[in-house]
């Protein structure tokens, strides 16, 4: 199909807002047009394409079989469009834009603090930050840069270093005393509380204190170091997670550090980057700034 037999924009979005809607007169309603007008925009887009989009039953338009297929492809790619509009509109007045996929509690828990002195530094610059849990293509993704928490593989991209993950036990106040922890032997008895992610994180501590790992398999899991943290706050058991991400915590007493008995692991954080990207001086610029905050520049 040529270009100049694509549907138009208006026809894919009333489409979009009828197949929401399962009606037309709400599509209508929606797109402040007339019933009549979302018809036709359907319509064209159903002789463009040659397949039935919606069929009546009862008093409602239900999506044929090609129609919920169309639906869902229409979807992303009004999403996309709408994003990709934001994005440039950021480049008014000659501002820049910086797309960061992040990790929830790294965000949370140290970037967000210290970007302040990032944005001070860069008036002009609109960062937008979305969550990425784990790898994905990024030559499909819009985004400029990375964090990413692992080994330094990621096809066609560059990783500079952050920091490597220290991890320390941590309980709330009160908890050592109340279940008369002494010795690293006494976490046999407690509850170990798990991070998903680090799903042998205990277990290898174990081993480093000279303990019988099998004793460290039980316990609740938690899916973010945020929610462990929090968890462990409230008293619910023992948490390892990296220190940096409880230095808050720590410091205001809420909690405190059970053995110091750090465990390091041969993964770390990077700041990560498209090849492509390599040239962009906001790119390096902010992968300049993020590194020396994390003291590895």
């Amino acid at each position: 199909m040529s270009r100049g037999r694509l549907p138009s924009v208006a026809a894919l979005q009333a489409f979009e807002s009828a197949a929401r809607h399962g009606s037309f007169s709400r599509a209508a309603t929606e797109l402040n047009l007339t019933q009549g007008a979302v018809s036709r925009q359907i319509r064209q887009v159903e002789d463009l394409t040659g397949v039935m989009l919606f069929e009546r039953v009862r008093q409602r338009v239900v999506l044929t079989d090609a129609g919920r297929l169309y639906f869902s492809d229409v979807t992303r790619l009004l999403h996309d469009l709408t994003e990709a509009t934001h994005r440039v509109s950021a480049f008014a007045g000659g501002a820049g834009t910086l797309n960061l996929a992040v990790l929830p509690t790294f965000a949370t828990r140290w970037l967000m603090p210290r970007m302040p002195d990032f944005l001070a530094a860069h008036p002009d610059v609109t960062v937008n930050f979305t969550v990425r849990l784990t790898p994905f293509d990024l030559g499909a993704e819009p985004f400029d840069a990375v964090i990413h928490f692992g080994a330094p593989t990621w096809p066609g991209a560059i990783c500079e270093p952050l920091m490597r993950e220290e991890m320390v036990p941590v309980v709330g106040a009160g908890f050592r005393a109340r279940h008369g922890i002494e010795r690293p032997a006494d976490l046999a008895r407690a509850t170990l509380m798990h991070q998903s992610t680090r799903p042998t994180a205990w277990g290898d501590w174990f081993e480093k204190a000279g303990l019988d790992a099998a004793a460290a398999r039980r316990g609740p899991r938690f899916e973010q170091f945020s929610m462990i943290a929090q968890a462990a706050v409230a008293g619910l058991g023992v948490a390892l997670v990296p220190r940096f991400l409880v230095e808050e915590e720590l410091k205001s007493g809420r909690l405190e550090i059970l053995f110091d008995l750090p465990l390091s692991t041969d993964k770390a954080y990077f700041i990560v980057y498209h090849e492509q990207r390599a040239g962009s001086s906001l790119v390096r610029g902010f992968t300049r700034w993020i590194r020396t905050a994390a003291g590895t520049l």
